[in-house]
């Protein structure tokens, strides 16, 4: 039988107490490829905003095309495990294991492993699984470093290769589900599962969920509760969890530079010895950071703010963030730096992201704990979170 202790560190100050691990689940480097889909949709709230892009698109020698267009995080490798070593080493005086997970890429793990300082650094990733025309996404945690690049190849393969038809893909995603579960020291961790990515409606959303879950539940070791989602969505995902009987962790989706919001406490020294602890031993305690109960706009304004601040100390090429977002070049056949098009960004971009430096107003912030303070109380406090459940 599954079971999961939900505590915060804003209602027990000992949460970490007995422990002697703080682990860290599913973080981005400036290895994971975010996709800019989303401007197009959020502009269509502003027609202000829609009118001066428009002009801006006008303008542009080169087509439009949000669809193969990301953003990077600013994040190195080295400076992504450090800040969440820190965060669990110096605030809960704990020993910290640190999984990163970019979007279907493995280089972070890679690159860390290479030095002998972070030799033992687990080869983890965040795996985009296409199913029934919506996308779920799954932590995939300590791949065997032997043939951790045929891994990669094959759920690649499936991502960028998905049958037409939704059967014959069912079964391809099921059989590469089979392959992870049969390595006793890979973790697969059901990221977001609520969360319709694709914004196909709360209905639709749940019937491919529950399609999905009915072919491969018994292939999941754990579902997850998330940093950056809001807790009426984790709850949701504590009664998912008690349904299909699975135990859940933590997942901090931490893509800027405040340290992951949720993590797990352990016993282990190893990272093979957490996977065992959820596999097996099916036990799981999930620590929620006082920065959870900061308002997500703040959180999400923050987060923005991260990603288009100046960062001198990088490597040259992604100091600035138009040289960390990308687009289609003229050809078409690769892709660009946004600086590579432009000599200085438009004023008006500079304009909208003064809105979002409004978060870093300790009087904007204070307004906000305030205006919401009301919810999180309501969500937070009154929920018995050290239950087991």
């Amino acid at each position: 039988m599954a079971s999961t202790k939900v505590s915060c560190t804003y209602d027990k100050s000992d949460s970490a107490s007995g422990y002697r691990t703080g682990v860290s689940l599913h973080g981005h480097t400036k290895h994971s490829k975010e996709k800019l889909e989303f401007i197009p949709a959020f502009t269509e709230k502003w027609p202000l905003l829609q009118r001066l892009l428009d002009r801006q698109y006008r303008k542009s020698v080169v087509p439009v095309d949000f669809s193969r267009a990301y953003w990077t995080s600013p994040l190195t490798p080295k400076r992504a495990l450090d800040l969440e070593k820190s965060q669990i080493e110096n605030l809960l005086d704990l020993r910290s294991l640190i999984s990163l997970t970019d979007h279907d890429s493995i280089e972070a793990p890679t690159v860390l492993r290479a030095s002998t300082e972070t030799a033992e650094v687990p080869i983890s990733l965040e795996w985009s699984v296409p199913f029934g025309g919506t996308m779920f996404h799954l932590g995939v945690h300590n791949l065997p470093s032997a043939n951790a690049g045929d891994i990669l190849a094959a759920l690649g393969n499936y991502t960028q290769h998905i049958p037409c038809d939704h059967a014959r893909s069912a079964v391809r995603v099921t059989d590469l589900m089979a392959m992870l579960n049969a390595m006793p020291d890979v973790l697969v961790v059901f990221n977001h599962p609520l969360w319709d990515l694709c914004k196909f409606g709360r209905q639709r959303h749940s019937l491919l969920l529950d399609e999905f879950l009915k072919q491969n539940n018994e292939f999941l070791h754990a579902f997850e509760l998330n940093g950056m989602r809001r807790w009426a969505e984790n709850k949701g995902i504590c009664s998912l969890a008690q349904h299909w009987g699975q135990p859940m962790v933590s997942g901090g989706d931490r893509h800027g530079s405040e340290p992951s919001a949720a993590l797990n406490l352990s016993q282990a020294q190893s990272f093979p010895e957490f996977i065992q602890e959820i596999r097996v031993e099916r036990r799981s305690h999930v620590l929620f950071m006082p920065q959870y109960a900061d308002p997500m706009c703040v959180r999400v304004a923050q987060a923005v703010l991260d990603v288009i601040r100046y960062y001198p100390e990088n490597p040259n090429g992604t100091r600035r963030w138009d040289d960390r977002v990308f687009h289609p070049d003229k050809s078409g056949t690769g892709v660009l730096p946004l600086s590579a098009f432009w000599k200085a960004p438009p004023g008006f971009v500079e304009h909208i992201f003064s809105f979002f430096q409004m978060a870093e107003n300790t009087a904007v912030q204070w307004a906000a704990k305030l205006f919401y303070t009301e919810e999180m109380d309501l969500q937070l406090f009154s929920e018995n979170l050290s239950e087991v459940v």
